[in-house]
Order: structure tokens, then C-alpha cells, then sequence
């Protein structure tokens, strides 16, 4: 999407409000079943311009501990400045990816910008619930349905029986030093 701020560069305006639609990225894992929906504004407040945005997006991905399926929408808002080109410092113009938008002839393309922040904020991992228990780690069972039988015997990791005959008494009896 194009935006273009020429009204507002000439100071024919001081606000102008967008609503518009953008393809989503592809991130890996996740599905998004619709597209980004972006409103927005731009605001001059005395040759200051200020560039906002709000983007929600739909989306599936798996639980990180169960594998259960997770449905929402992810919402972010940020801003950029709008600067010429001609009125920044050659410092300012290496940070003009992250804090400006540079308008060419007058217009600014969102559709990158967007999907740039997007993919660095969107979450890397959901959970079903922020307390989920995860799987059981010998039979896979979601713990989220209860115990398992596995999961209740107490059996000593063959890695760790080393350190549990270091802790037993020296008599045999099996009691352990305290």
C-alpha cells in the first residue's frame, strides 16, 4: 500500500487517517487464515509528522509444551517518523530504517514496514495456558488431562544412579545421608 502525503507535506492537512489491508508474512509454524488489517494515522503538529499504526492479525499455531492447537489475534501498534530525505544527518539516514519513514515523491510504501515489524515482534513460541504442564516426557501424554501411569512411578534416571549410591548410607540399609 501506497501512501500518498502530499496534502499533508504541503500543509493542505494536519491529520490524515488510512485503513487498509496487507498480505501477512510467512513465519514458520504458524497459519493466518486472513489478512493484516493496518489502521492508522498521520499527524503534523507544527512540522513534526508522526506516522501510527495498528495492525491485527489472526492467527494458528501449536502449544510450545502440548502441542494443543492455539487460536488469537495479534495486535501491535507502533510509530515512525516521517522525515525528507534532505533534512536528515548522514547519522540520522543510517538510522532511518528503524525510527523514519522517508517519503519519495511524496509517497511512502507500508507494506515492508509492516511486514518487518511484524515478523520481529510476532511471538516465537504460544501457549495453550499460561500454566500448561506440557507432555508427558516418557509417553507423550498431554498432562493437561491428568497424571498419567508413567509419569507416578518414581524411577531413578539411569544417567543419576551414580550420584543416588553416593548419597546412600554406608551400612547398605539404603537410607540416604541427610
Amino acid at each position: 500500500m501506497e501512501l500518498d502525503l502530499g496534502p499533508l507535506l504541503r500543509g493542505e492537512v494536519t491529520r490524515m487517517d488510512f485503513s487498509f489491508s496487507v498480505e501477512a508474512p510467512e513465519i514458520p509454524d504458524v497459519v493466518f487464515p486472513e489478512s493484516v488489517s493496518v489502521s492508522g494515522e498521520v499527524t503534523d503538529q507544527g512540522g513534526y509528522k508522526r506516522l501510527r499504526f495498528g495492525v491485527e492479525l489472526p492467527y494458528r499455531a501449536q502449544c510450545a509444551r502440548c502441542l494443543a492447537d492455539v487460536e488469537g489475534v495479534y495486535t501491535l501498534d507502533f510509530e515512525r517518523t516521517v522525515a525528507l530525505r534532505q533534512n536528515l544527518t548522514e547519522e540520522q539516514l543510517e538510522d532511518a530504517e528503524l525510527e523514519y519513514v522517508i517519503p519519495e515523491n511524496g509517497k511512502i510504501d507500508v507494506d515492508g514496514e509492516i511486514r518487518d515489524e511484524i515478523v520481529m515482534c510476532f511471538p516465537g513460541r504460544f501457549l495453550c495456558t499460561p500454566d500448561c504442564p506440557g507432555l508427558c516426557p516418557k509417553c507423550g501424554k498431554p498432562l493437561s488431562s491428568g497424571l498419567c501411569t508413567c509419569a507416578s512411578q518414581d524411577r531413578i534416571d539411569p544417567r543419576m544412579a551414580v550420584l543416588a549410591q553416593l548419597l546412600e548410607d554406608d551400612s547398605g540399609n539404603g537410607e540416604t545421608k541427610q
